[in-house]
This record gives C-alpha cells, structure tokens and sequence, in this order.
C-alpha cells in the first residue's frame, strides 16, 4: 500500500513537472513588432508587440508576466509588464486557454536616449505557479536597432531675434502754412502774408540753407478753391491764387538771399479738404452729408445735393468754406545723419555722443560677435530702460553657444515688456533648447502673428513633438535641413531631394539627409555619394551612420565601411 501510495505521488510529481517544461522556449516567429525597427517619434520610442501563446503551452495553474526590456550599451530598461493567467488560476487577468492558446498585444514605451539606437527589444516572461517560481522561458528578441532619425531636427538651426533699431539716416521734417483768399478774390491781404506760419515756413527754409547736414528736398505750393460756384470759375480762381503766392514767396526768400525752386499746382474744387473738414466737425447735418459725399462722385450733383439741406448749408458757407480758398505751402527738409564710418567710430570711442538708435545700429555693422556684444553692453550702459539691448545681448550669446547668460538677458528683456515678440521667440528657442518644449509652445504663442522666423520655430517644435505633418505644412516654404527632414518623416522623398538641393548653404546634416532619401529610395550610388560629402563637412557624421538604423544593410559592405572609418 505503501509502495502504491509513494508510486502515485511521484507520478504526480512528474505530470506536475513535465506539464511546467512543456511551457519551454517560445519562438520568435510567433511575435510581430509594430514599427520593426523601433522608431522615435517626439523623444519616445512607441511600439506594439503582437504575439501569441501556442496551443496546449499554456498550464492551467499557472501566472506569466510579460514584460517588454530594451538591452543597450550594457544597460536594460524595462517597459511596463502585462500579467495572464491559466484557466484555474483565481484572478483578474487576461486567462489564456490551455487548449486554444491566445493571443495578445504587449505595449512597449521607452524615454529614447542616443544610446539606444543601437538597442534590443526582448520580451521577458516571468512564470509563477501555485504561487511559487514556475519553468523557466526565456527572453524572446522581438526587434532589433531603433530608428532615430526624427531626432536629427536641430533647433540650432533657427536664428534668435533681433530687436530692430529704428535708425534712419535720412530724417524729413515737414513745415506747413496756408495764405487764405476772400471769396472769388484771388489778391494777398497783409494780415496772411505776415502771419507766424508764414514767419515759421521763411525761417525754416533759412535754417535749412544754412545748416550742414539738412537739405531741402522740395517746397511746393497748391492753390484750391472751395467746392461751390461755377467749376471753370474755381479753376482760374485756384491758378490764379497758387501763382500769386509762389510770386509772394519768391520774394520773400531772395530777400533773406535764399532762393528756392518752388513747385506749383492747383486743386480747382477741393472736395477733399471739404471732407476731412467736414468729419472733424460739429455740423448738425454732417453724416447726411458725409453720406452725399460718398454716395455722388458728379461735383454738380454734389453741390446741388447739400445746397438742398438748407439748415446746413448757411453753417457750412460760414465755418467750412472759407478754410478751402487757400494756397497751402508744403516745405520737406531732409535732415542727414551721421555716416556709418562716424557711427562705427564713435561707438567705440564715445558711445554715449550716440543715440539709442545709432549705437543700436553700430552693433549691424559689424560681424564679428565680441564687438556687437560689446555694443550692446554698452546700450545696458547708457540706455538701461530700453529692452532691445538686452534682448540683442542674448541673441549675441545665443550664437557663441553661451545658452544660459544668454536666457538671463532674455529674462531681463522681459522683465521691461512681457509681450514684446522678439523676446518671447527667443525664449521660446532656449526653451526648445532645453529640453522644455511645453515652456518653449508656451513663449511662441505669445509672439503668435508678430514675428517672421515664427513658423521655423514651431515646426522644429513640432518635430520634437512627434506632429509631424503638421510640422511639414509650418516648414513646406522654407528650403532648411529641418524642413527636408519632416518631408523625410513624412515619406515624401521627392520633395525632400529638392529642398536639399535648395539649401542656401549646405552642410554636413545636408548631405547626411540626402544620403538617408537615397537609402529610403533604394539608390545605393547616392547613399555612398552623399556620406562621404557629409563625412568631409563633419567627421562626427561617420560615427552616426555606423549606428544609424537608416543605414543598417549597408554595415557589412566594403565601401560603406571604408567611408565611416
């Protein structure tokens, strides 16, 4: 009996045993990796493991967690585990049929970082029976190498803001003055000629004469009758007043011995200054009129229609009328600031004989960056309240790669005009820099429609988020490596040759992205081609593409070798 009893508990044990080996190794024809090779798409790697359980595999009493591991340069990381269970195991998870078998889908989501492009994706199978340690499965490899080439989108190469100076070399300086005429007369009173207008105009072009750098760029005299009366009445009337003030005038100037040519015309009916007066004044009537004016384009027909609103008519004869029988003088006077050389000069031995505006356009014209810098400590200097020196001061830093003084003088810039578009697109780059792409959105929403390099910089952005056709429609007009790049992403190869072939100044990253179209698009010559022109530019490239998933069935030929080593 006892004999039988010790034979049956050992039987048992065997079943038991042989039932936990027979869920031995899984092959790997029995997974699908969705995308295979992994790829990086807004920093992460995203991917689905589709797999299955075969038939009479699965023990009844039995637990397996599933867990995806990424194996890199001596480093594993672990995804996030999915648990099933046999049909007599008390639960809830997924139960898979001892029978049938099952299917099931792993999700696999990983924070990419460089090293990991060259990678291996296992899943792991961890076997728990009657609550102790079950058989032994080994790891599955179910993908091979991660596809990185949506992080070669550089921010670098986006251009920080410039807070433009407002420097004209040529300023012009307007004076006006008016001689006004009784109705149908066309004779000069006393009382208009000595009038202060007339004294300021005089003397204005005297000190225009006499002074160095101004210039008199014209004096012109329009003579204009109101809009009432016989049209060829006004006419003469208009010519005749435009003459005998431009002979006035003449004299004038030789008296004080500077002469000047003098430009004349003449308005016959002065509609337009019939109606700029009309809308800055009180009249009772004045939007019907207004509406008469807008309504009729005929000058009888106009004259007739206010003359019919009699109530206005008399105010308008009185107070608007009298103020349209004029010849009006216009004198335009350049006045010429300092040369570009005088400029460059002072702002290096007496920056403060500038103005803001002239020691802000000192820093144009110069390319070499320690100089601009140095301008625009001194615009901190003299004129601390203004903004654009700080702002300009960081985009000096920016460009010589000192990223966080940089971000100090756009905080600083800030800190004078939150809102101010220049400032926050640069923010918004260093952001993106940094890693800080919800901050970096954030600073490019608020120079949203202000400011030209805006659509460069969110679709860079955008890449990084993983958008990336929304990325290429941003950048469809510019010709940039970024630009090819989301055409690249978005398997639009044509499109991304031409770009290449467009860039301004191509560099290695050009070349280096023309050689992955040429992979994409089977043309072995071109990838060859391509990287060595890219390994020239930049020796750095040679080591990319040895790992470069784009580049993976080449690794073993001769020629590919013989380029990256």
């Amino acid at each position: 009996m006892k004999k039988q009893l010790f034979f049956m508990v050992a039987l048992a044990s065997v079943l038991v045993l042989s039932s936990c080996s027979r869920m031995g190794e899984l092959p790997a024809n029995l997974f699908r990796t969705t995308p295979s090779p992994l790829e990086v798409r807004g920093g992460v790697i995203d991917a689905r493991v589709d797999g299955r359980f075969p038939e009479r595999f699965f023990d009844r009493h039995s637990v397996i967690t599933v867990t995806p591991v990424l194996v890199f340069d001596g480093q594993e990381v672990r995804g996030t585990p999915r648990v099933f269970q046999g049909e007599r195991v008390i639960g809830n998870n997924t139960v898979i049929s001892r029978r049938e078998g099952g299917a099931f889908t792993i999700p696999a989501t990983f924070t990419f970082v460089p090293e990991m492009a060259v990678s291996e994706l296992f899943l792991e199978f961890d076997v728990e029976r009657r609550g102790r340690a079950g058989a032994n499965i080994p790891r599955v490899k179910v993908a091979d190498g991660v596809n990185a080439t949506s992080t070669l989108v550089n921010a670098g190469e986006l251009v920080p803001a410039i807070a433009p100076d407002a420097f004209q070399r040529i300023i012009q300086q307007t004076t006006e003055a008016s001689i006004h005429f009784l109705i149908e007369q066309s004779n000069l009173r006393a009382s208009e000629t000595r009038s202060q207008d007339i004294r300021n105009l005089t003397a204005a072009v005297r000190t225009a004469a006499e002074t160095e750098n101004k210039e008199i760029e014209s004096l012109n005299i329009i003579g204009a009758a109101s809009p009432d009366g016989p049209f060829e009445l006004n006419r003469n009337l208009a010519e005749r007043r435009t003459n005998v003030s431009a002979n006035f005038l003449n004299q004038e100037l030789r008296r004080q011995r500077t002469p000047v040519e003098i430009g004349r015309d003449f308005t016959p009916e002065d509609w337009a200054g019939f109606q700029k007066l009309m809308e800055q004044s009180t009249i009772q009537d004045r939007d019907l009129i207004l509406r008469v004016l807008a309504m009729h384009t005929d000058p009888v027909v106009r004259e007739r229609e206010i003359r019919n609103i009699a109530s206005a008519f008399t105010v308008i004869a009185d107070e608007i009328l009298p103020q349209l029988r004029r010849a009006r003088m216009e004198l335009t006077v350049n006045i010429i600031g300092r040369s570009d050389e005088e400029i460059t000069a002072l702002a290096t031995s007496n920056p403060a004989a500038l103005s803001v505006e002239e020691l802000l356009y000192a820093a144009t014209l110069t390319e070499n960056l320690n100089e601009k810098a140095r301008i625009y400590r001194e615009v901190i200097r003299l004129f601390p309240n203004d903004l654009r020196g700080y702002n300009n001061l960081g985009q000096v830093l920016l460009l010589q790669g000192n990223r966080a003084q940089a971000h100090q003088y756009f905080e600083r810039a800030a800190r004078i005009d939150a809102n101010n578009p220049d400032v926050n697109y640069n923010l918004g780059l260093v952001a993106m820099l940094n890693g800080e792409i919800n901050q970096a959105e954030e600073f490019f929403g608020r120079a949203a429609g202000t400011h030209a390099d805006l659509n460069q910089a969110l679709g860079t952005l955008y890449v990084k988020t993983g958008e990336h056709t929304r990325a290429r429609t941003l950048l469809a007009e510019s010709a940039t490596n970024n630009a090819a790049l989301t055409q690249i992403l978005n398997n639009d190869y044509n499109a991304a040759r031409r770009t290449l072939n467009a860039v301004q100044n191509p560099d290695g990253m050009t070349a280096y992205l023309q050689a992955i179209v040429a992979a994409r698009t089977n043309d072995r010559d071109a990838v060859y081609n391509n990287l060595r022109t890219a390994v020239q530019r930049d020796r750095n490239l040679a080591r990319k593409a040895m790992t470069d998933m784009e580049f993976a069935r080449f690794r073993t030929d001769q020629t590919f070798l013989s380029i990256v080593r």
